[in-house]
């Protein structure tokens, strides 16, 4: 394996595409947006309870955006998706939507967020009512939709769908809308997890709108909008209290937590050692063979240049 300080780590673009350009830099995306185009650059910055950590994570972003261009590719067969072409590794390029100012979160396990509200006595997620006695980890019965705010800064917040409704995010029809795609998205992600030995346990949605109607857009069943456990031996694990083996950010949180980070105010990150970083990558980079079943290779020039001169080969500007 490459020493960190032999890899090319990419932390942020600053392109000026053209004159009209609106950028806008999420958490681990840089968006540009071009006239009718969407340009997403994926880059190898990693977040954890909604903070953006001083680290990158080699390779992250090239297998980010593989793995969400698959899924997309996939999702086009429940609904309409922003995606249109994939000119370099880390770049998508697609259709301008305008987005719900939301996220449907679908859970089909009790665990990560959801189990830390459960343990601490909430029984009430985002209007869903959960019983008495479940455990880390059990199923839910069928599929659980919790959706959140999409906050620009700080923390998503979880919403009812009638709160989604009455705050004017969604109409009636465009909520049950979402609602109906994302559990068919699900159904197909967890199709395609079974496929290739892992169970999707939970996963967010966006989607925005256009002329033509409501469309998925940003990434799709990647590990950072994502929750995989291997389906082997899960049945006797979740009943006997054992962790089950997982590829996800989960354990960057849990590692995060163990050094007393939540990312609550006052709260101080840890100082995060190299082996950590490339045992991260090492861990996105099994996902990406695991979910693919492909070999990962980098991208032999994730150069800053290099990106920028695909994006402006394939926009011809």
């Amino acid at each position: 394996m490459k020493n960190i300080r032999e890899i090319s780590i990419l932390m942020e673009t600053n392109f000026q595409l053209a004159n009209n350009q609106i950028f806008y830099r999420g958490k681990v995306r840089d968006i540009y947006k071009v006239e009718d185009w969407f340009i997403m650059v994926v880059t190898d910055r990693i977040s954890a309870f909604d903070v953006v950590l001083p680290v990158g994570i080699p390779y992250k972003g090239q297998i980010l955006n593989a793995i969400s261009n698959h899924s997309l590719d996939a999702a086009q067969e429940v609904v309409p998706t922003w995606k249109v072409a994939s000119p370099h590794p880390n770049v998508t390029i697609g259709k301008k939507a305008e987005p719900f100012k939301i996220e449907i979160i679908v859970r089909g396990y009790l665990t990560g967020s959801a189990w830390r509200f459960y343990k601490q006595g909430g029984r009430n997620l985002c209007g869903n009512i959960l019983p008495e006695g479940m455990v880390e980890n059990q199923p839910f019965p069928k599929p659980l939709i919790t959706p959140t705010t999409k906050a620009e800064t700080g923390h998503d917040e979880n919403i009812t769908p009638l709160e989604i409704i009455e705050q004017g995010l969604a109409t009636k029809e465009e909520y049950e809308q979402l609602e109906a795609y994302s559990l068919e998205l699900f159904k197909l992600g967890s199709k395609m997890a079974r496929e290739r030995g892992l169970i999707l346990v939970d996963t967010k949605y966006e989607f925005g709108k256009t002329s033509d109607g409501i469309i998925l857009i940003d990434e799709v069943h990647t590990p950072d909008s994502s929750r995989y456990f291997y389906a082997e031996n899960f049945d006797y694990q979740w009943q006997n209290n054992i962790s089950p083996r997982q590829l996800s950010k989960e354990f960057v949180r849990e590692w995060l937590m163990s050094h007393g980070f939540e990312g609550k105010e006052g709260q101080t990150l840890p100082n995060i050692p190299e082996e950590f970083i490339m045992n991260v990558s090492a861990r996105y980079q099994e996902l990406y063979q695991q979910l693919l079943g492909l070999p990962f290779e980098p991208y032999a020039d994730s150069s800053i240049h290099a990106i920028e001169q695909a994006i402006r080969s394939y926009l011809s500007i």
